[in-house]
């Protein structure tokens, strides 16, 4: 990755807006972009405006990074993601938790839409990700290592936080809501798995799969943030479900889902503003 463009494009928004000071980092995948329209939000300005981010390249992604707030907790928001299936490497995909740690913030919160493995894990049902399982062929730190990430050998017993997955629960519990727990798995893309890869995925003990997220995590974790990822369920994985896959499916079931992804998140936050901030 590109540390001189990591460093441009959070130069970018640290001068856009000098008064920002996220307590919070978000980041919103594929059809959640609708999310950031429940925040009260102060300004907002394109992918593009950020050196090495760019236009997002998949349907259901709005591509703006988002200053906001919500239950009184000032958010910096990326209102969609860059996948590494669309062939640009790793610095778009490491923009936003770089910006995140630049700009002081310590907890991020990234969603995505998945395939579910498991028969409760039906379009439309909410995952709290407890693990994951990389197998998308990469990593995002490899090659030398820059001292921005922390270690050069990162653990990942937790990367998930064990704190943010309780409060999340504390949250949705407190909104009326039901959020599952399980492991997310992740390939590169961009084509939907086969049945026989969905078998061998629940047999390594995966219960949704999708195509991004896990890069991310694993670069906050790296940075000592705190994550809490949130998958929304749009569709059973091949084999499982008896209708071809499609993108159009994920942008339906999601934007479906929104009410209830907006109160869990309204709850979340709340309880996010019930913690102390971070001292210096």
């Amino acid at each position: 990755m590109n540390y001189e463009t990591l460093e441009q494009a959070a130069a970018a928004v640290a001068s856009r807006w000098p008064k920002a000071r996220p307590r919070i980092g978000a980041i919103l995948g594929s059809g959640w972009s609708e999310l950031a329209e429940s925040f009260e939000i102060r300004e907002t300005m394109p992918f593009e405006a950020a050196p090495g981010l760019g236009k997002p390249g998949v349907e259901g992604h709005s591509g703006r990074i988002v200053w906001a707030t919500l239950a009184g907790v000032e958010t910096l928001i990326f209102q969609g993601r860059r996948h590494y299936y669309e062939g640009e490497g790793w610095t778009p995909i490491a923009v936003p938790p770089y910006v995140f740690k630049k700009m002081g913030i310590d907890r991020a919160v990234i969603t995505n839409a998945a395939g579910g493995l498991r028969e409760d894990l039906r379009p439309g049902v909410l995952m709290a990700i407890e693990d994951h399982i990389n197998l998308m062929g990469a990593n995002p730190l490899l090659g030398k290592h820059h001292p921005f990430w922390g270690d050069r050998f990162p653990d990942q017993t937790n990367v998930y936080d064990r704190d943010m997955r309780a409060l999340a629960r504390r949250a949705a519990a407190s909104a009326g809501l039901t959020l599952n727990r399980g492991v997310y798995l992740a390939v590169s893309g961009p084509t939907y798995e086969t049945p026989a890869e969905i078998r061998a995925y629940r047999a390594l003990g995966a219960d949704a799969v999708g195509m991004s997220t896990v890069p991310e995590a694993m670069l906050l974790n790296a940075a000592k943030l705190k994550v809490l990822g949130i998958s929304c369920i749009t569709n059973l994985a091949a084999g499982i479900s008896k209708e071809a896959l499609s993108h159009e499916e994920v942008g339906e079931t999601a934007q479906f889902s929104m009410p209830r992804i907006k109160a869990l998140f309204a709850a979340i936050w709340g309880e996010f503003a019930e913690a102390p901030p971070k001292t210096c």
